[in-house]
């Protein structure tokens, strides 16, 4: 899988991770087993990050849970979020957070939906500071938000920042990626598929021809591979409780990545369906 660098550490993060918002968030044995597969699939893809939230249900401990033990779970890169107000009440959640996911440390803690994100942000650079955590990130899912988000990167120092991308949703291209490469932060994208929605307007389409260039072999792939083209993507976290989606968005991250001019044409066949 293609690797990008984090800019502040020039670590090297795999393009592909996985979102676990509805699809983590399970009772049962029965429904486990899958997402116990789903990480087997992550991990032998070459993907790292798994992406969560105290918002996400059961999500995390579902994650702590199938992670630890399984022999894999130092292998993976762990961000989960904040979501709160107050500094004690921020304190607690992620202190939970760790103890869900059972990590003594944590890759990537980040701002949900800037709730409170400037009393969250001197707790985060206090745990950054003495090794608890690696990464400090903010979050936000709509277009409406992103120019708020670029004017905290802009002015202050982080080392993530998600946001919603898409091959229809585009706003982020505008301003916000522009803004994350040129100070230096690195970006995931939620809702890279369109929660789904896209699979909607391709169904019983045939890909075109010219997407064989690619590697390019279903509309998942195509979708993804049209956001990891983007320069100043660093990692597309789409959400799956499927095994077999996992390895297809998975092979989104291989083989040769569209040019400008490509980018463009496979924007314009998604627009004229």
């Amino acid at each position: 899988m293609l690797t990008r660098l984090i800019p502040s550490t020039k670590e090297a993060l795999p393009v592909v991770g996985l979102g676990t918002w509805q699809t983590f968030d399970a009772a049962t044995p029965a429904e486990k087993e899958p997402l116990k597969q789903v990480l087997q699939t992550l991990h032998q893809s070459g993907g790292t990050l798994i992406d969560s939230s105290p918002m996400y249900g059961r999500s995390e401990a579902v994650v702590g849970e199938l992670t630890d033990g399984s022999g894999l779970d130092n292998q993976f890169f762990y961000a989960t979020k904040v979501w709160t107000r107050g500094r004690e009440a921020g304190i607690q959640q992620m202190n939970e957070s760790f103890k869900l996911m059972r990590r003594s440390k944590m890759d990537l803690m980040q701002i949900h939906n800037l709730v409170d994100w400037k009393t969250h942000l001197a707790t985060l650079n206090d745990w950054k500071a003495a090794g608890k955590i690696r990464y400090i990130g903010i979050t936000h899912y709509t277009d409406s938000m992103h120019d708020e988000l670029e004017q905290i990167l802009s002015k202050t120092p982080i080392d993530f920042v998600q946001f919603n991308y898409s091959i229809v949703s585009r706003n982020a291209e505008k301003r916000l990626l522009p803004a994350a490469a040129d100070h230096g932060v690195a970006t995931l994208i939620n809702r890279p598929l369109g929660e789904g929605g896209l699979f909607a307007k391709v169904r019983g389409k045939s890909l075109p021809d010219w997407a064989k260039e690619y590697a390019v072999e279903s509309w998942g792939q195509f979708f993804l591979k049209f956001l990891i083209s983007h320069p100043a993507v660093t990692c597309v976290i789409p959400g799956t409780s499927k095994p077999n989606h996992m390895a297809d968005n998975a092979r989104a991250g291989i083989g040769p990545l569209p040019d400008v001019k490509t980018r463009e044409k496979m924007a314009g066949v998604i627009a004229a369906l």
